[in-house]
């Protein structure tokens, strides 16, 4: 790759000037210079720069370009088992593997293309009301789940998740979404017409409120429909075989409503949080419902995930 050098000179006298031309040769530059002008690109960037000459896919793939994509503290959540070839390998099997950390109870990844933290918060990790009595909710093993217990409700009329994280382990100057990651039993019930609140603020701060359903088929049915019932044991209308009309969904689009993750779980979002890496102190979210009084359950819960948006 050649790049053109121009030198403007002027005549004696003013009489006119004259132009020289030359020609540097970018390859012809010191390896580890071609490295440091490529670690201030991106991930990205460095891929399709190694696709120009063998001298660039040689900077390109250097441990130097690819230190400046991982975080700063990469190097005290990566379990000693771990070993890797080069920061190249431990980037990309960041951005493919979660690792577990903080005892299993978060596992950290990378978002591939900006090398951004993804963080999920395990349920143990979570304040579940009512979590420790099983009555209410049992801890189960799952063999999907990438941490060693998740949460089953069993039947509760007060439900409440909250989860924190401190700021400083997030990106910097990056915009952050929240979502519940779970699943919904065979018998799952008491979802399907009562809205859960969910926000997501600065601990001890008012944040941004809004409403979601958790029953991921409320948004294909109509309106005031009228189905059999199953919303616990101490409803009258139970017995009776009769669905109370659902409410007309609030305005808000799609995001209102449970999608299905590429592993297979389904995840709603609880609200976005932009880090502008100077704020002490804890991100927390959290998932209510509280008001209907309805009783629910059938809810299977792996944790609350923070990742950059897209």
């Amino acid at each position: 790759m050649k790049s053109e050098v121009s030198e403007m000179g002027s005549g004696v006298g003013g009489g006119g000037g004259g132009n020289k031309y030359g020609s540097l040769n970018l390859t012809d530059l010191p390896q580890d210079c071609i490295a440091t002008v490529f670690s201030f690109t991106s991930p990205r960037d460095a891929c399709r720069l190694s696709l120009v000459s063998t001298t660039f896919k040689s900077a390109s793939e250097s441990d130097a370009v690819w230190e400046s994509f991982l975080p700063s503290d990469h190097q005290a959540s990566i379990p000693s088992s771990l070993s890797f070839s080069s920061k190249k390998e431990l980037y990309l099997s960041l951005c493919e593997n979660h690792i577990l950390i903080d005892g299993g109870r978060k596992s950290l990844q990378l978002e591939r293309v900006s090398g951004k933290k993804v963080y999920m918060l395990s349920a143990r990790d979570l304040f579940i009301v009512w979590g420790d009595t099983p009555t209410y909710w049992r801890w189960i093993s799952l063999p999907e789940s990438r941490f060693e217990e998740v949460a089953e409700l069993i039947n509760v009329c007060w439900l409440e998740i909250r989860g924190k994280i401190a700021i400083s382990m997030l990106s910097p100057m990056t915009r952050y979404k929240a979502c519940l990651v779970f699943k919904a039993t065979a018998g799952a019930y008491g979802f399907d017409f009562q809205p859960a609140e969910v926000s997501v603020s600065i601990a001890g701060a008012e944040g941004c409120k809004r409403t979601v359903y958790l029953d991921a088929a409320r948004g294909l049915r109509q309106r005031y429909q009228i189905v059999p019932r199953r919303i616990g044991l101490f409803s009258r209308s139970r017995f009776l075989g009769l669905q109370a009309p659902v409410p007309p969904a609030p305005a808000g689009g799609d995001d209102q409503y449970p999608k299905t993750r590429g592993d297979g779980w389904l995840e709603i979002e609880l609200g976005e949080f932009f880090n502008y890496g100077s704020i002490d102190g804890e991100l927390e979210m959290s998932v209510m419902e509280v008001d209907g009084g309805h009783w629910k359950g059938g809810l299977i819960v792996q944790g609350i995930e923070i990742r950059p948006c897209l």
